[in-house]
């Protein structure tokens, strides 16, 4: 019978039995300024959150073990620096972090992986890692950012940063972490190209470091998205279970 385990919370024989045949999820997150009203684990935070959901809601129905490791709490946010509660791992040393995770989970028999992402700024090198993992270890990687599967119809922007989405979902899981919004009477403006990513400091810092409205955010709506995405990176777990 598939199972969901916690690696932090099993002994090396039960890791042991499982991990050849189990996938390993690695939730990475980061630590940053979210605004003046989120606390500065908000990614980590909600990607342990949809992990370890998603785990346990696909274990019933996924054709092998699934393992959630310990989140991953530091990611590449350099451009965080800047507004100060941010600790940043440059993009080699996290891409080089993730690289010896995969490295330690092929040693030990490991040969499925699942890097279940909740920063922006960690994808470029989760993509990288994902290929250099299965290049120098033979391990399967997949790379997986929780937010392209949220729906977006009608939604605020998604993920945002520390606006109305992220607020939504954090009220849900930890209330006791968001602080006093203050109300924004205008969206600020994010250009945008479409096909294109932008990155610029000019742009952080005329919105103050946060996104669209967070004074708009309700914890039933936080409610409503995150089972919404454990649902969504459930059933991916399962497909990828076959596949991986």
């Amino acid at each position: 019978m598939p199972v969901a385990l916690r690696w932090s919370e099993s002994d090396r024989d039960l890791i042991k039995r499982h991990l050849p045949d189990a996938v390993v999820i690695i939730p990475l997150g980061a630590t940053e300024q979210h605004g003046p009203h989120l606390p500065t684990s908000t990614d980590t935070l909600i990607a342990d959150t949809i992990a370890g959901g998603a785990a346990d809601s696909a274990a019933g129905r996924a054709a092998r073990p699934l393992i959630v490791a310990p989140a991953v709490c530091l990611g590449a946010s350099d451009h965080h620096l800047p507004y100060g509660g941010t600790l940043s791992l440059s993009p080699e040393t996290l891409l080089a972090l993730i690289c010896d995770l995969l490295r330690s989970i092929a040693a030990q028999g490991g040969r499925r992986v699942v890097l279940l992402n909740g920063h922006g700024g960690n994808t470029g090198v989760c993509h990288a890692a994902a290929a250099a993992g299965a290049t120098r270890f033979g391990v399967s990687v997949a790379h997986m950012d929780y937010w392209r599967l949220a729906g977006t119809g009608g939604e605020p922007p998604v993920p945002g940063h520390a606006g109305e989405f992220e607020t939504s979902m954090v009220l849900a899981v930890r209330p006791d972490l968001v602080g006093p919004r203050e109300p924004r009477h205008e969206t600020p403006h994010l250009p945008a190209v479409e096909g294109a990513d932008l990155h610029s400091a000019e742009v952080w810092r005329g919105i103050d470091g946060y996104t669209d409205r967070p004074d708009l955010a309700r914890n039933e709506d936080g409610k409503r998205r995150l089972a919404d995405l454990i649902g969504r990176t459930a059933d991916r777990l399962a497909e990828l279970a076959g596949a991986l």
